[in-house]
C-alpha cells in the first residue's frame, strides 16, 4: 500500500473522502456513497503504520502518542491537499482524509443565496454555516471569506483546525492560523485575536461551550464572524446554542445571541438526477422578529417565520428542496428523504 498513490486515487475519481482501516481494503466516499477498492488488497497493521508515520513528523508523531488523535493537513508531491483525521481502532491505527479542493470554488459556482452576499458586508455579526458532516460547511465558508477577499479591504483571520483551504491575500490581509501549530486552544486564540486587529474572524468550528462563547463575545465586540456548527437547521442551530450553557446562563446567552446573530445558513448535499450531488440551504436572517422569539424563548416558531419571510431572502429547508426538485436537479424520492419531517422522524 502506498498512501500518496491513494490519495491520487481519491482525488482521480472525484471522491471526498479516503477511508483506511486495517482488515479491509481502501474506501472511497463518492457522491456521499462508500465504495471499496476492490482491486486493492487489504491493509495489514503493519502497513498501516508504516504510511500513517510516513505522513507525520516528530512532533505530529507525539501528539498522536499523547492524544491519541490527530487531526492535520497535508499536500502530497502532486499539490493535492487533505485534512487527515488519524485515529486508533481496537489498538489499531486508522485514517480519514478529505478532499480541499486547490482552487476555492465562488459563491456563484455554489450558488449561495444571494442575500449572503449583503451579510459579507456587515461590519460586524455573527453569521453560522450549519449542518452534518460532510455537507461542504467549509467549502461553503471558504467561498464566503473568498469573496470578501477579492472585494474588501479588510483584515481576516481564520482559527482552524487544521487549515484547509488557503487563502492568496487579494484586497484583504488573510492570516490563518492551525490549532496546535499558531494557538493552543480555540479559547485562546479568540480570546487574543482582538489584539490582532481583525475586521473578519473565521471560526473553523464552534466544537465546545468555551469556543462558542469566545465566538459569541467577539461578534459583541465590533467583528465579523463567520463559524460553522454541526446541526440540521436553523431552529436547531439556535436551540444548541443556548442550551450548551448551563441554565444559570442562558437567559444572558439569549440575550446576546438575539444581539449578534445576522443569519444562520443550513446546508445539505442531496444527490442529483444525473449524478453528483446539488446543495439545498435553509436560510434564517435575524430580523426584529427572530431577535424577539430568541429572547423570550420562542424558538419553535422561528421556521413559521422563515415561511413567511421569503421577500427577504429567507428559505425553509423543505422550500428548498421543492425548488430543487420542480428544476428536475434531484428525484421526489430525495425530496422526501431530505425533508425536515424525515429528519426529524
Amino acid at each position: 500500500m502506498n498512501i500518496n498513490n491513494l490519495f491520487q486515487t481519491a482525488v482521480d475519481k472525484k471522491a471526498s473522502d479516503l477511508h483506511l482501516v486495517v482488515g479491509l481494503k481502501p474506501f472511497l466516499r463518492i457522491d456521499g456513497v462508500l465504495m471499496d477498492l476492490d482491486k486493492e488488497p487489504e491493509i495489514s497493521q503493519q502497513e498501516m503504520a508504516e504510511q500513517v508515520f510516513s505522513l507525520l513528523s516528530s512532533s505530529q508523531q507525539e501528539r498522536l502518542k499523547d492524544n491519541l488523535e490527530l487531526d492535520l493537513s497535508y499536500e502530497t508531491p502532486d499539490k493535492n491537499r487533505f485534512r487527515v483525521n488519524i485515529y486508533y481502532e481496537k489498538g489499531n491505527l486508522g485514517l480519514v482524509a478529505r478532499i480541499i479542493l486547490n482552487n476555492i470554488p465562488s459563491m456563484e459556482d455554489l450558488e449561495i443565496p444571494k442575500v449572503a452576499y449583503n451579510l459579507l458586508s456587515l461590519q460586524q455579526g455573527l453569521i453560522l454555516m450549519t449542518g452534518p458532516t460532510g455537507c461542504g460547511k467549509s467549502t461553503s465558508l471558504a467561498a464566503m471569506i473568498e469573496n470578501i477577499n477579492q472585494n474588501q479591504k479588510r483584515n481576516i483571520i481564520t482559527l482552524e483546525d487544521p487549515i484547509e483551504f488557503l487563502f492568496k491575500p487579494k484586497k484583504s490581509i488573510v492570516i490563518q492560523r492551525e490549532l496546535g501549530v499558531d494557538f493552543i486552544s480555540f479559547k485562546a486564540g479568540l480570546k487574543h485575536i482582538v489584539r490582532q486587529d481583525p475586521d473578519v474572524v473565521m471560526v473553523g468550528e464552534m466544537r465546545d461551550l468555551e469556543t462558542i462563547a469566545a465566538t459569541i463575545t467577539l461578534a459583541e465586540t465590533g467583528h465579523l464572524v463567520l463559524a460553522t456548527l454541526h446541526t440540521y437547521s436553523a431552529a436547531q442551530t439556535v436551540d444548541r446554542i443556548i442550551d450548551i450553557f448551563p441554565p444559570y446562563q442562558q437567559a444572558q446567552v439569549k440575550q446576546q445571541l438575539a444581539s449578534v446573530l445576522s443569519a444562520v445558513i443550513s446546508q445539505r448535499l442531496v444527490p442529483k438526477i444525473d449524478g453528483g450531488r446539488v446543495a439545498a440551504r435553509e436560510v434564517l436572517i435575524n430580523t426584529p422578529a427572530v431577535s424577539n422569539l430568541i429572547r423570550e424563548n420562542k424558538i419553535s416558531q422561528i421556521p413559521t417565520v422563515i415561511e413567511t419571510n421569503g421577500k427577504i431572502g429567507m428559505i425553509s429547508m423543505d422550500k428548498a428542496l421543492k425548488n430543487l426538485q420542480k428544476e428536475e436537479l434531484i428525484s421526489k424520492e430525495n425530496m422526501d428523504l431530505y425533508s425536515t419531517d424525515a429528519i426529524l422522524d
